[in-house]
């Protein structure tokens, strides 16, 4: 399917296509009052907020992005992680709220928007009024083995290329599928909009795509986690207000706590388990809903 035949899941939203150090990067905007940006995961795309992000614009002026690399944003040319580390692609979220008039914003991200997200907390502190960060902990903490699939499937997709590239590229379909259902609490497709995969599928089955997906995962395993190292030793700390939620069948949930894990990073922290699997603002978005308009 081509992306101009896909839904629109944002009805009554703006779309912008705002320029940036790396090209442009899409984003689409409703609502009214404060500003908050979402930030989406692996695999998926600013369409990942369609059964939350127009309940929360009823409060919130909402901005949803497709970070670099995925959906409808510019996909830089890189290699070893380069132009996908999360300082760059935090960069890219700042400069969209400038474009749209929002010097500072409340900030959710979830999975590899959750990373960003946290790289834009300790970069730029005095840009976030609050932060949520969804079904994620920090890259320092020992995680270990709680599960091995998804942690495999991350080691695989930050080795060296073209290997991981040249595997998905055999079946790109098969392989996000398996990434999305293994990541649910029901290990199906059965929470995901048919309209949201279609979306997914269409963003996901190219080969630029595919490549800056690896990349993503490259910055992660090298030159994110010596940022964040660096910065730990420094005793750098989240300074903004800290929500940390986690699906009960999430990666997350099977380790050591998650708030414990936040909390070595932020002075104030609260949290809270969902029933869900790692993708809670599509298989629990009610509960989700619920926790973020709380906190925020």
């Amino acid at each position: 399917m081509a992306m101009s035949d896909l839904a629109d899941l944002f009805e009554g939203f703006a779309s912008h296509w705002i320029d940036t150090q790396a090209g442009k990067i899409f984003a689409r905007s409703g609502g009214a009052g404060p500003a908050l940006l979402l930030l989406h995961g692996f695999g998926q795309t600013h369409v990942c907020w369609h059964k939350i992000a127009p309940q929360l614009a009823r409060r919130f002026n909402v901005v949803v992005m497709d970070l670099r690399g995925y959906g409808w944003s510019v996909a830089p040319e890189s290699s070893n992680g380069d132009a996908y580390a999360k300082r760059a692609m935090a960069n890219d979220a700042v400069a969209v709220m400038e474009e749209l008039g929002h010097v500072r914003f409340a900030l959710v991200g979830h999975d590899r928007g959750a990373r960003v997200s946290f790289r834009l907390a300790l970069d730029h502190p005095g840009r976030l009024t609050k932060l949520a960060l969804l079904d994620t902990a920090p890259l320092v903490e020992a995680f270990g083995d709680a599960d091995l699939q998804r942690v495999g499937r991350a080691t695989f997709l930050a080795q060296p290329e073209p290997k991981p590239e040249a595997l998905i590229a055999l079946d790109p379909r098969g392989f996000l599928d398996e990434a999305l259902k293994s990541g649910t609490k029901s290990k199906s497709l059965a929470a995901f909009d048919a309209r949201a995969l279609a979306h997914y599928r269409a963003a996901f089955d190219e080969p630029s795509r595919i490549h800056a997906c690896c990349e993503d995962y490259r910055a992660g395993a090298g030159k994110d986690r010596d940022l964040d190292v660096a910065d730990q030793k420094a005793g750098k700390k989240i300074l903004v207000p800290t929500l940390a939620l986690w699906g009960e069948a999430g990666f997350p949930a099977a380790g050591p706590s998650p708030l414990g894990a936040w909390r070595e990073w932020a002075g104030d922290v609260k949290g809270a388990a969902i029933d869900s699997g790692h993708f809670l603002a599509e298989e629990a978005p009610e509960a989700t809903l619920a926790q973020l308009e709380a906190f925020l």
